[in-house]
């Protein structure tokens, strides 16, 4: 069995190398010029609508001065567009002409993973679209670094793999670097979380993906079900089990693989043993479902519609959160601002596996008016559960845990979870 110090080091020993790729610093810098370059469109559009309202209040007299108005507003915001256009075009340049970030891989380090991640979830499918060098497709990572899906690559990663997998799947704006939440750092990597834990005490070993939690959860789904295939099947040793632990969005994405990795007749999905679902929204998240109406309300208006198109701008993976989408069938051919959307598919649990949920509220007792409220800031306890009025995912209760006076980040690493992990994956669990 390894040991938690082993298995820090193995993986700082091991990292793999980075190769010089995109310049990240250069996309970030091109990706912020090009979202300037939009603002003083809504801006003039705003000052448009308020100024409309001005003038037909005074009558037809005015509308001379309008329309003279309406041109010099018109004229000033598109010179205001076309010089951040301008600048963007220079800085550029001057990074290119200095090679400025040239094998700098942001992504790798945990400040510029986090800032790349919340891109990549706010507006990760335009990212992928537009081909930025800021897109992250899903990979295995390791210390930051991309580990190929081949068999040289992996040993080398993972010098002292097991039979057992544990694979990891963050959520919304996150990457791996999410699961050492509170866990001490040093430079081996982290030092006390899930991972490093069931590694050292139950013999399994982490795997840690991230991906563009921007696009569709249907096509990350299909892309992290793709990535397992590979993976397993190229492990350095032969694959007994694997346990599939998502946080949030994570869980969805999770739910969606096992779906398409089953439908596709991959290996992978029938040696799935366990799937958990941290803090995850299976009948939506009320944060994204206020968004949609908000976006509507504010649109309707010329003062508003600013804000109403800057909110509509959310990400397909933000939206799908509105009810919990797992397949391609909640989304395609759907107009995506309509306010009322299509019944969301109902994909059932992958067959064979035991399917385990941590809910959260912020409040001791889930029953509190605040816990019913907020639940664990982001996700309410019945949608963790899956337990709603109109809709039901068929948990069992004896694989579900509660976590009272926890917010939905803490779920990430908390002691109360870890043991109930380690009683669905031990030996003492339903895998004996």
């Amino acid at each position: 069995m390894t040991s938690a110090k082993s298995t820090n080091s193995h993986l700082a020993e091991s990292s793999p190398a980075q190769e010089v790729g995109p310049n990240e610093l250069r996309a970030l810098t091109a990706w912020a010029f090009e979202e300037l370059r939009d603002v003083p469109g809504g801006i003039r559009d705003m000052h448009l609508g308020i100024a409309q309202r001005a003038f037909r209040g005074v009558g037809p007299a005015a509308r001379p001065i309008q329309r003279i108005h309406n041109a010099v507003s018109r004229g000033v915001y598109g010179a205001i567009a076309a010089g951040t256009t301008g600048v963007g075009q220079i800085a550029d340049k001057a990074l290119e002409a200095e090679r400025v970030g040239n094998g700098t891989v942001l992504s790798s380090t945990h400040a510029g993973g986090a800032l790349i991640g919340v891109l990549n979830g706010l507006r990760g499918d335009s990212l992928e679209r537009s081909q930025s060098a800021l897109h992250q497709p899903v990979s295995v990572r390791v210390n930051g670094g991309t580990v190929r899906a081949d068999a040289d690559s992996l040993r080398s990663a993972f010098p002292n793999a097991s039979g057992r997998i544990v694979v990891f799947i963050h959520g919304l704006m996150g990457t791996e670097f999410n699961w050492d939440w509170g866990s001490e750092r040093d430079a081996a990597g982290p030092s006390g979380g899930y991972g490093v834990r069931l590694a050292s005490e139950l013999g399994y070993t982490p795997v840690y993906l991230r991906y563009n939690s921007g696009r569709h959860i249907s096509e990350n789904g299909r892309s992290v079900a793709a990535l397992l295939d590979e993976l397993t099947r190229a492990w350095p040793v032969e694959v007994r089990s694997v346990a599939l632990i998502g946080h949030s969005m994570g869980g969805l994405v999770a739910r969606s693989a096992c779906h398409y990795g089953s439908q596709s007749a991959r290996l992978w999905p029938g040696r799935v043993n366990t799937v958990v679902s941290l803090g995850t929204p299976h009948l939506g998240a009320p944060l994204e479902q206020a968004t949609h109406l908000s976006s509507a309300v504010l649109s309707a208006l010329p003062e508003t519609r600013m804000f109403g198109s800057l909110l509509r701008r959310r990400s397909s993976g933000i939206r799908d959160l509105r009810h919990g989408s797992l397949v391609d069938e909640d989304w395609r051919g759907h107009d995506p601002d309509a306010l009322r959307a299509a019944a969301c598919a109902e994909v059932p649990l992958l067959e064979g596996a035991t399917h385990c949920f941590v809910s959260a509220s912020i409040t001791g007792s889930p029953r509190h008016p605040l816990g019913r409220l907020l639940g664990d800031t982001l996700v309410l306890v019945p949608s963790a559960s899956g337990e709603g009025r109109k809709r039901r995912i068929p948990f069992e209760d004896e694989h579900g845990l509660h976590v009272g006076g926890a917010h939905h980040l803490a779920l990430l690493n908390h002691p109360e979870v870890y043991e109930r992990l380690r009683k669905w994956l031990g030996p003492d669990g339903h895998l004996a």
